[in-house]
């Protein structure tokens, strides 16, 4: 029996189980949208000095079904071909994604930083055939042509879809100005030659005849990630997972998503899980205008978006909601239109929650996931009873638990491994099956994220198992320093490490970027002494100009773990 405490919590008319999932697929759910919203904006894309393009819904339907065709007629691809995507956000982006889905094949999100190896290594391991690149970063494709089984690769233009003299303008800019466009010395084809040709190739049946087995088992995404350890893996989503995780999300939120009535400001890219399926499925489904955003830093790329349009919606996380209170023409003139936010990728800080509501008077709320799941696994229930400092609860037909190292659950209110099981939970790593039996044991998903649960079934994340500090033999969390340190005034962002120490094996070191007006070690220091165990303080104070960050903004521990490793090596070398 599992104990559900949380099933108390849900706002009224959420059901603790989900309804059956009216969609065998997600073409199915992407075409109902379209059919229901075909006159509606979809998406507009808005560059930061505030040139833009549009397309509506029945625009995305009719290109992304030319795209099916492509891929299906003229390339050859099978059902569950794999097809690499690679771009930021963009007009083109869910015409290919959704293109990709419709054709019956696999798709491949790929962040566009990626390095040639790093682009090598996805596209070998995942065995992709065709890849749908973003023509600034093509130089790099070459290297990694000669080393994958890619035959096809289709670029995409930034300004595609945007007014004819607008997008002359972009281009200009990008090959005078910039010089960000490389010359292509390979193969390819242009995108909307793989349109024109899609729609000269597609036949009667349509899209229908790609789909046709393609159900709720079916491989819908490969999603890359390091999982709870080791090398960049696949995680295998299916259509069921991706289904089943949109609706959990919507009905949870199913009061503040308004049908046709949305506008969600999407910074965080696509191709990472959390936009995709809130952003991109979620709000889709909706009937939502999506208010595309290519590149979120400076965080002034945004201030346009918020000027131009009735921004209702935001999705981000700790460090992009930190950043726009930190600026001027954001906190001085907050958007109006605004219903609520949501947070994911790491642990709000409670310092930004409360700001945050303070600013744009309306509320934020923190979400748990992982590429594992979809990736919504819980969050505060908006119309409910919403806490600081937790993720929430569970969304319904989930179950998570905290368990220790014999997978039996601990005590109310102890940290434990936190393992969830329900229908957005992946069907494994692709390739793998010793990593999948390791993280898929029991019918659950171990998360490798340490966390407790109230006696209401809230949960709250301490910490990743690896990120975990032993200080003379007591485990000190990173995520409590943190909200610690962000709360002392002049902090702008703050991470947490433990490096090595003869003395306690392991001592507390933060990592600090200070705003203005700027704080002092001595600041810091005093205020963790007030507010933490003098285990947990932090024995130094490193002050930097920014900190690594992940696409999405999570902070990177591990490289500042590197940054520690190579500055104790450059002093060993220098005695």
């Amino acid at each position: 029996m599992i104990d559900r405490p949380w099933l108390a919590h849900y706002p009224t008319g959420v059901s603790p189980e989900l309804e059956a999932v009216p969609y065998r697929n997600l073409p199915e759910l992407l075409h109902r949208a379209s059919t229901a919203h075909a006159d509606a904006i979809a998406f507009t894309q808005c560059m930061p000095n505030g040139m833009n393009g549009s397309l509506r819904y029945r625009d995305v339907d009719a290109h992304a079904d030319a795209f099916a065709a492509y891929l299906r007629e003229v390339v050859g691809l099978k059902a569950g071909d794999r097809v690499a995507v690679q771009m930021p956000n963009c007009l083109s982006y869910p015409i290919v994604a959704f293109g990709v889905l419709k054709a019956g094949c696999v798709l491949v999100n790929t962040n566009p930083m990626y390095t040639p190896s790093e682009m090598i290594h996805q596209f070998s391991d995942s065995g992709a055939k065709v890849l749908v690149v973003i023509d600034m970063f093509a130089d790099r494709v070459p290297e990694v042509l000669a080393a994958t089984s890619i035959t096809t690769v289709v670029t995409v233009k930034i300004s595609e879809f945007f007014p004819p003299v607008v997008a002359g303008v972009i281009r200009l800019v990008q090959k005078v100005w910039n010089r960000s466009l490389p010359k292509i010395a390979f193969e390819h084809t242009k995108f909307r030659a793989a349109l024109t040709q899609g729609r000269e190739r597609r036949t009667d049946a349509g899209s229908d005849a790609y789909l046709e087995g393609i159900g709720p088992d079916s491989l819908a995404a490969l999603q890359y990630t390091g999982g709870t350890t080791g090398v960049s893996k696949g995680a295998m989503l299916s259509h069921g997972n991706l289904v089943s995780n949109t609706m959990q999300m919507l009905a949870m939120c199913d009061a503040f998503i308004r049908e046709g009535k949305e506008v969600v400001l999407t910074a965080l890219p696509l191709y990472h899980i959390f936009a995709f399926t809130v952003n991109l499925l979620g709000f889709y489904d909706r009937g939502a205008r999506n208010i595309l955003i290519p590149s979120p830093r400076p965080p002034s790329n945004l201030k346009r978006a918020f000027e131009n349009y009735k921004i209702t919606w935001l999705t981000g996380v700790n460090t992009l909601f930190n950043a726009l209170l930190n600026e001027r023409w954001f906190s001085e003139t907050p958007p109006r239109h605004l219903v609520a936010s949501a947070a994911g990728g790491m642990a709000l800080h409670q310092s930004v929650a409360e700001k945050w509501r303070t600013v744009t008077g309306t509320p934020i709320v923190e979400g748990y996931g992982l590429t594992e799941s979809s990736p919504v696994l819980s969050f505060n229930p908006l119309g409910g009873t919403v806490k600081d400092g937790t993720f929430g609860i569970p969304v319904p037909s989930t179950d998570l638990r905290c368990v220790g190292d014999d997978d039996k659950p601990v005590a109310v209110g102890e940290p434990g491994e936190i393992i969830a099981r329900g229908p957005q939970i992946m069907q494994g790593y692709w390739q793998r099956d010793a990593d999948s039996k390791d993280t898929l044991k029991g019918g659950w998903l171990h998360t490798g994220d340490i966390g407790v649960m109230d006696a209401d079934g809230y949960f709250t994340i301490v910490d990743r198992k690896k990120d975990m500090v032993l200080v003379s033999g007591f485990n000190v969390y990173p995520n409590e320093v943190e909200e610690q340190i962000a709360a002392v005034p002049g902090v702008t962002e703050v991470g947490v490490i433990g490096v090595p120490d003869d003395k306690t094996g392991e001592a507390v070191r933060a990592y600090v970027v200070a705003g203005s007006p700027a704080t002092t070690e001595a600041d810091i220091l005093a205020y963790c002494r007030e507010h933490l165990a003098a285990y947990k303080v932090p024995r130094s104070v490193v002050f930097v100009d920014e900190l690594p960050k992940s696409p999405i903004g999570k902070i990177l521990r591990r490289e500042l773990r590197t940054l520690t490793e190579s500055a104790t090596t450059s002093r060993k070398d220098a005695s």
